[in-house]
């Protein structure tokens, strides 16, 4: 049995992970859990799994959780914020930590798991987009396998069973287009955010819809794969794929491409992750080819869309520039989701951002996150 410790455990990607524990009791053990303030939520999770470690970000609810698991006699200790987060991905008894935190929150806890020994189901993009190269290195020194939990690079990763990363011609790195797809950037620019989370086919958490909607979130991904499967950006290709089936394929140097394909629900990646080199039986419903009819696949629209451009700029350039982009990215979507800037807004702030911020210093995680807050307060005291 492996015991889980899963950070964020009350977003899209934490509720799925916690419906594969549900099904597969037998397999494993829901060691430790966190949440940032959904009090009723945890309390719920609490009295189905028994964790015997809690983790609440935010102070008030994670009082009131202490209250509560005090109440009722519950043998749960309950921690609090970072130190809190760090705690429990760094568990003897832990064997995998899955991190579905959102935000450059994930990567202090990911780098003390994987300094812990313990692999990870990566569903955070930003630690690998903001610090890549301090995460895959700590995990080769530590022997850690980092499985991703992203359906492209779960489908890449599977792609790849059987074969080497030196016979890559290409990776291709399939995209739904969002909810704007086919529209122009003078039409986006003041579009409301409720039109923004209205993804077409992936029932997600707010800021990756945003992203989504403006294809950051498929640069993201494009860094992501760069620094999980040693490719240049070269190599990786973007491709629009409305359909949502193809959830990413490889192109190999003999010419044959591999793809893998699933219905559109990320429990399958997830359980895919945690079972790894297994198989187990299928927590989602099978595909059905005759019903889906045909497939198709377009160019990703880089001029309307111009996020996804800033994302192959920021990885080329290296060092902290993909950093700055990411800081810049979650400092716009906040705002965009208060109603205190417009949707054109976000590009033109992560843009402004890569030109004004120095991104030529040695990546180490101090440089990270104090470029981190010196990005936030520019942007903060430009708009607030």
């Amino acid at each position: 049995m492996k015991n889980i410790t899963l950070l964020g455990a009350t977003g899209s990607i934490g509720t799925q992970t916690l419906d594969i524990l549900r099904k597969e009791k037998d397999r494993y053990k829901l060691t430790a859990v966190s949440a940032h303030k959904n009090y009723e939520a945890m309390r719920k999770i609490i009295d189905e799994f028994e964790p015997p470690y809690v983790v609440m970000t935010d102070e008030e609810s994670c009082n009131k959780l202490r209250v509560y698991c005090k109440l009722h006699n519950m043998k749960v200790e309950v921690l609090m914020g970072m130190e809190g987060l760090i705690e429990i991905s760094s568990l003897p008894q832990v064997n995998v930590v899955v991190t579905a935190l959102v935000g450059m929150v994930g990567i202090l806890p990911t780098l003390k798991a994987i300094e812990g020994g313990k692999d990870i189901a990566l569903a955070n993009k930003e630690t690998l987009v903001a610090a890549g190269e301090l995460v895959m290195n700590k995990a080769k020194q530590n022997n850690v396998n980092i499985f991703p939990v992203d359906s492209e690079h779960s489908a890449i990763f599977q792609c790849l069973q059987g074969n080497s990363e030196k016979s890559i011609n290409k990776i291709i790195l399939t995209a739904s287009g969002g909810p704007f797809r086919g529209k122009k950037f003078e039409e986006l620019k003041f579009m409301p955010k409720e039109a923004s989370l209205k993804h077409p086919k992936w029932n997600m958490g707010y800021k990756i819809s945003i992203d989504s909607a403006t294809l950051m979130n498929k640069g993201l991904e494009v860094i992501e794969a760069h620094w999980l499967f040693s490719q240049p950006y070269e190599k990786i290709m973007p491709i629009i794929h409305p359909e949502s089936i193809v959830h990413s394929a490889i192109e190999y140097i003999d010419g044959s491409v591999i793809a893998q394909l699933g219905n559109a629900d990320m429990r399958l990646p997830i359980q895919y992750a945690l079972n790894y080199p297994e198989r187990t039986n299928m927590v989602v419903e099978p595909l059905d080819l005759i019903k889906v009819g045909k497939l198709t696949f377009e160019e990703p629209d880089y001029n309307n869309f111009p996020c996804l451009s800033l994302a192959f700029e920021a990885g080329k350039c290296g060092k902290l520039m993909p950093a700055i982009m990411n800081c810049a990215n979650e400092a716009a979507v906040d705002l965009y989701l208060k109603d205190m800037i417009n949707f054109g807004d976000i590009y033109y702030t992560i843009k402004e951002c890569m030109e004004k911020f120095d991104y030529c210093q040695e990546v180490t995680l101090e440089n990270i996150i104090q470029t981190e807050q010196q990005v936030r307060e520019y942007i903060n005291k430009k708009f607030l």
